[in-house]
């Protein structure tokens, strides 16, 4: 590999790791030189965004296609000029430094005006997304003190988040898309495009610093009310693993993650990681996924780098992909829940191209991935760990985990702020001291989430410490087992629990979704567990198997194991 020529101007990360990416020679070397370097005053939307329009102002920082087709090609130049507007009409309306502001924006380029507008007054962005009830709007907004909230026009948000009055903090509605809303709310784009194109970065006090609170994201609460995880100013440095070497975004290229802006994913893949590798974004505000669509834009636009969950990726492989002419992409990762082989293989046949997959969670940017080309994708694995976080697989004692052996993930850190703090690891939750302390303990970071190691080093999932299933005596992870029913024809997706059972304590249960044209039955059951036990350790299969319509999901699409195991855990015999 070669890097940048000496003569070239250097690349705007560069200016925050010392290099560029092709002068790491290896995985090792990457583990053992990547340090990020910045200013105790560093903020993105100044440092980054503002700097890239006054250097590049045509060049484009985001591709924006409507569900009608409509198209806005956006530059560096105007996203500054734009998020200045914004700025300018949230102070005009009192929101200073230090005040929580919602955005429920779905995919509006509105919604990075405001962020940047945000970032550069010190405001802590807070988003949601747009399916929230009047009951989620209630305890969002008294939970985290909301001063402001900026709700799309589109269907009925408005009328459920008016549903939810009186709140005890929010003082300011506004509303976009020049809807008709009731009583109290602002019209967002007229009251923005009102204002001065140009903005002073504040002084002294009202600046902002690198260990400011710049935002707070709600977790996605798959037991329990979400938690409040708060990220400072250093975070947007946290994802140039994400963008640089995980994504492998290109200096003048366009990439696509799916990602509704309501939840933290969109960091990852819109915004930050992105803009420190000078790529475009490309934004589609569809309102429905339909995999024939996101294909058929993959091909029109020629995106070049691309990020989405495997669940969407199924549904595109289970179409004819030959139809589209793909050859633009150039690599490809995913995220969000754990990866089945058979759709590592399947994806890479259709476009010949590997699926990079990585490993991250809202507490924390990317800590486990294939890093192009450092580290060689094994289908079913994450990866090994990413530079920047010392981690590991702990047993209960606290003792590394020996390779082969199952343990919780945990990265070293400490709780209270420190220089050595990885950067991209949340600072703690919100109004929750004990669950911060909880989670920090013996100066690791616990992740919650269980893995274990082969010989290379590579992490491969079990899952959540919660989903653990514990029957006569073995330790059973459910992705294993929902991988090998993925690979069954009849399958269209599962999710594996433990059911109670006198005599092992536990059972493993599969809750299935058949494919169209199966149906239920005995002979099919007995199918599907031989399957199992013909493809992992016979103690791992379901020996309870029930067919259902659809799963029961959060509104961020994770299915919500433990709602099946409180189901089943009220039917037991008491």
């Amino acid at each position: 590999m070669t890097g940048r020529k000496k003569t070239e101007p250097m690349a705007i990360y560069e200016q925050y790791i010392g290099m560029s990416r092709d002068d790491y020679t290896s995985y090792k070397d990457l583990r053992k030189r990547y340090a990020i370097r910045y200013g105790e005053r560093f903020n993105f939307a100044y440092d980054v965004l503002d700097v890239l329009a006054a250097a590049k102002p045509d060049k484009l920082s985001m591709l924006w296609v409507g569900a009608d087709g409509r198209e806005k090609y956006i530059t560096f130049g105007e996203m500054s000029r734009r998020s200045n507007q914004a700025a300018h009409f949230f102070q005009s309306l009192g929101v200073v430094k230090g005040d929580f502001v919602l955005l429920v924006l779905k995919r509006s380029d509105l919604f990075w005006y405001c962020m940047m507008a945000l970032h550069k007054i010190g405001a802590i962005a807070v988003q949601a997304t747009h399916l929230l009830t009047a009951k989620d709007y209630i305890y969002r907004c008294n939970a985290a003190g909301i001063k402001m909230a900026v709700i799309t026009g589109d269907g009925d948000c408005t009328e459920r988040f008016d549903q939810g009055q009186p709140y005890e903090t929010v003082t300011l509605k506004a509303v976009t898309k020049r809807k008709q809303a009731g009583e109290g709310w602002i019209d967002f784009e007229a009251g923005m495009e009102a204002q001065p194109e140009s903005w002073q970065r504040p002084a002294g006090e009202a600046d902002t610093c690198a260990a400011d609170r710049m935002l707070m994201s709600f977790s996605s609460g798959t037991t329990g009310y979400p938690k409040m995880v708060c990220h400072d100013f250093t975070y947007p440095l946290g994802h140039l693993l994400t963008g640089i070497f995980w994504q492998r975004v290109v200096d003048g290229g366009l990439h696509f993650t799916i990602s509704d802006t309501g939840w933290l994913k969109s960091l990852w893949g819109k915004m930050y990681g992105q803009w420190l590798g000078e790529t475009a974004i490309f934004t589609y505000d569809f309102d429905r996924f339909s995999a024939p669509d996101i294909l058929s834009k993959l091909e029109k636009y020629k995106v070049t780098t691309f990020c989405a969950p495997p669940t969407m990726l199924r549904m595109m492989v289970n179409e004819d992909m030959s139809a589209y002419d793909l050859s633009s992409l150039a690599h490809c990762c995913t995220a969000g829940e754990a990866l089945n082989p058979d759709l590592f293989y399947k994806w890479k046949e259709y476009t010949g191209l590997s699926l990079h997959e990585g490993f991250g969670q809202t507490e924390t940017t990317l800590t486990v991935g294939t890093l192009y080309p450092y580290v060689k994708p094994k289908p079913g694995s994450m990866g090994l760990p990413a530079p920047g976080y010392v981690l590991g697989v702990t047993e209960e004692t606290g003792c590394e985990a020996p390779a082969g052996v199952t343990g919780e993930i945990c990265i070293r850190a400490r709780q209270e702020r420190s220089p050595d703090r990885p950067k991209g690891l949340f600072t703690g939750y919100y109004r929750d001291e004990k669950g911060t302390d909880e989670t920090f303990r013996n100066g690791l970071y616990h992740s919650g989430d269980t893995a274990y190691r082969d010989e290379d080093g590579y992490l491969w999932y079990i899952g959540r410490n919660d989903d653990i299933i514990k029957s006569s005596g073995y330790r059973v992870g459910p992705f294993e087992v929902e991988s090998v029913l993925a690979e069954h024809p009849a399958v269209l997706e599962s999710a594996v629990t433990g059911v109670p059972d006198p005599v092992r304590g536990f059972n493993v249960k599969a809750t299935i979704v058949l494919k169209n044209g199966y149906a239920p039955s005995n002979a099919l059951i007995k199918e599907l567990q031989d399957h199992v036990k013909s493809h992992t350790a016979a103690y791992k299969y379901p020996r309870v198997i029930e067919f259902v319509s659809e799963l029961p999901k959060t509104i961020s699409g994770k299915i919500r194991r433990g709602e099946i195991r409180e189901k089943d855990m009220d039917a037991a015999p008491r």
